[in-house]
Parts: structure tokens; C-alpha cells; sequence
């Protein structure tokens, strides 16, 4: 996806608010039906079925024959793909869509007649968007040429953009076989082989302030009043403020990565157990519940995912994940591994070679080094 800033007037924000609204109630009658579903009865409707049950709807309801067909017709093959996906194993169920959570819609067919996109100076240029004209975007990079469909959105923060649905092509790389291994952490986002320390640049100190003002003055405030809508909209501003920081710093590190490495190692983590609550149940809480809800913010603000995803775009077939178990107390300059050899989180000591080193901050990184030569 090729994303861009939109900047619609009031008149078109209205319109696409309106598309927003059809495309996730069209979405939802879809995730209805197939909860309806149990061993034993009839398949769910599919995506021809259901396009024809949208045909009849439409001509008996004049409100939902107002707005865009495109833009309804699009939510049941979206719902399709999703639940090909799901079927798959490759993706979650699809699931319920909520009105200020969930804000977008999706535009197909054929570029010049159903949609278009066109240049107006240096900074600037236009999307064609059914019922709602051209609609402003920045033009901060060209628009692909083969794009056929994008993607219309709206965050929490109340920002529009457009992406523009285009394969990339794969970063190259330098083709002379170096390997690198990349330790996660939550201190360092990014430990490199080669000495490097990348993190992620997250909130100032100031606006960490802020945010926990703005939370407080949030949890204060009425359920449904404008006070509340104010301080959500201003606590959801600081926080895409964020994640567009983390998601910048993911997509240029990737790609440096990718360009200079041919081969990519990193540890096989499974992301979702280790950010699982510790609350517990009623009849069994759990233990140590703030500070693991601490460390799966580092987790989730680190950004180890996103990297590693990014990196397996740019760089397919060169990323491989290595199993976890035991790098932490495997000495890399002799292999011996033993859990005493782990002296504290930051200092490693090898048990039998004596080889002493920091695992997390020092320049000569043990984990990422033994990460590279793995596999070699």
C-alpha cells in the first residue's frame, strides 16, 4: 500500500463518512450471517449470493439505495477475501466493525472511467472518489501507475488518507552472501551483529506528560459529553503521533537492512503469548499484573513485529527465524549453553570458556552475533 495524506472539505468529509458508514454496515450483515452458521446446517451465503441479497435490499430500502453502489458492492468481496484468509490459517475471523474505530471503504475498477488520480503542482494532486468528486492529498510521492483500487480511511485522530493498492518490487540485495542477526529487545528495539543499536523513537518526555494529563482529564470526563470527545480526540492525536513515528522508523530500517544484508536472521518469537495479559480470573488472579502490563507496552511500542514484517516484504526469502530456546544462555564464541551463564538480564558470563560480555547494550552484542552464524 502507498499511503497518502487526504484533505477533504466539510461537504466531502461528509460523503465519505456516509461511504465509511454503508461500507461497515454492509460488512457487518455479512459477519451476522455466517455467525448463523452451525455443524449440521446450510453454507453461508457467499459473495455472489450476498451481492444479490445487497441488490434486492437496495431497491427496497430508498436510504440504502442513496449512496454508493461501488462502495457497498466492494464490503462483501473485502468479507470474501477475509474469509478465504481465514480459512486459510493465514488470517483471524473476520469480526465486528465499530463506528469511530473502524472508518474506510475500498474503490475498484478501471482507472480514467470508475476512478482517477491527477497531478496539480508540486505538492498536491487529486483522487476521483464516487459522489464525492475530486478530493486534495498531498502528493508527497508519485502515485503507481498500475494501481488498480485504494483504500479510503479515517483514524481516531480524525486524519484521512488514501492508499493506492500496488505490489512493490523486493529490495536487492548486495549480493555478496553477509549475514546479520537481529536480537529484539525492549530497551534497544534493534540489536544488529554488527554493533549497531537501533530504537524506536517514541514520545518525548513532554509530550509523555501530556498524554498522561490528557488520559486523566479522559477518564474524568462524562460518558457522551463534548468534554469527553475533546480529550479522546486530543489522547488519540498523541498516539498516532506515536505509532507514526514507530511505523517511519520501521520502514526505513527495514529497508536498510534489506539493502545491505542477503541473509537476515532473527529469533522465532511469538509475539501474541508473550503481550498476554496476567490479569487472570476472579478465582485465580494473576501475579506481578502492572509490571507485565508494562512490559507488553515496551513489547507493542518496540515495534518487533512490524519489523519483522516489513522485512519479509522487502526481503522475501532472505529473512529466517531462528528458534528462541536457549540463545539467551548459548556462549557464541564456544556454543556451551547453560542457564547460569546468564548472570542478569544485561551481563552474560560463559561458564566454561569464561567469554564475558553484555547481552543487551554493549557494542560486541552476544545474541545477535550467535543469531547471524546460526543456520550458517
Amino acid at each position: 500500500m502507498t499511503r497518502y495524506r487526504l484533505q477533504p472539505t466539510r461537504e466531502q468529509e461528509t460523503i465519505l463518512l456516509r461511504h465509511c458508514s454503508d461500507a461497515r454496515y454492509v460488512w457487518n450483515l455479512a459477519v451476522e450471517q455466517h455467525a448463523w452458521w452451525r455443524p449440521g446446517r446450510g453454507s453461508a451465503p457467499g459473495y455472489l449470493e450476498q451481492c444479490r441479497q445487497l441488490t434486492a435490499a437496495r431497491a427496497g430500502n430508498p436510504w440504502l439505495a442513496g449512496g454508493s453502489q461501488t462502495v457497498r458492492q466492494q464490503a462483501p468481496r473485502d468479507f470474501a477475501r477475509a474469509m478465504a484468509g481465514f480459512f486459510a490459517r493465514t488470517h483471524g475471523r473476520p469480526s465486528w466493525r465499530k463506528a469511530g474505530r473502524d472508518e474506510g471503504f475500498r474503490v475498484t475498477g478501471r482507472r480514467g472511467r470508475d476512478w482517477d488520480v491527477r497531478r496539480l503542482n508540486r505538492n498536491w494532486g487529486q483522487v476521483k472518489i464516487p459522489k464525492a468528486g475530486w478530493v486534495r492529498f498531498r502528493w508527497s510521492r508519485d502515485v503507481p501507475a498500475d494501481a488498480r483500487s485504494f483504500r479510503v480511511t479515517r483514524d481516531r485522530a480524525g486524519r484521512w488518507h488514501v492508499a493506492f493498492a500496488v505490489i512493490p518490487e523486493p529490495v536487492q540485495g548486495p549480493g555478496t552472501g553477509e549475514a546479520v542477526g537481529i536480537d529484539r529487545g525492549v530497551t534497544v528495539s534493534a540489536a544488529l551483529s554488527t554493533g549497531e543499536m537501533l530504537t524506536v523513537p517514541g514520545l518525548s518526555a513532554r509530550e509523555r506528560a501530556r498524554l498522561r494529563r490528557l488520559q486523566r482529564r479522559l477518564a474524568r470526563a462524562g460518558r457522551g459529553s463534548a468534554r469527553r470527545g475533546k480529550a479522546r480526540t486530543a489522547v488519540a492525536r498523541l498516539k498516532a503521533r506515536e505509532r507514526d513515528r514507530r511505523e517511519d522508523w520501521a520502514e526505513k530500517t527495514s529497508t536498510g537492512i534489506a539493502r545491505r544484508f542477503d541473509v537476515i536472521r532473527v529469533e522465532d518469537l511469538n509475539i501474541r503469548n508473550m503481550t498476554r495479559s496476567a490479569k487472570g480470573a476472579a478465582a485465580q488472579p494473576g501475579r506481578n499484573v502492572r509490571a507485565k502490563a508494562g512490559l507488553n507496552r515496551g513489547i507493542s511500542g518496540s515495534g518487533w513485529g512490524l519489523l519483522v514484517r516489513r522485512l519479509e516484504d522487502k526481503a522475501p526469502g532472505r529473512v529466517e527465524k531462528v528458534p528462541a530456546a536457549y540463545t539467551s544462555q548459548r556462549c557464541s564464541a564456544c556454543g556451551h549453553v547453560d542457564g547460569r551463564s546468564r548472570e542478569s538480564q544485561a551481563r552474560f558470563r560463559c561458564t566454561a570458556c569464561g567469554y564475558a560480555g553484555n547481552a543487551d547494550s554493549h557494542p560486541v552484542n552476544r545474541e545477535p552475533q550467535l543469531l547471524a552464524s546460526l543456520g550458517a
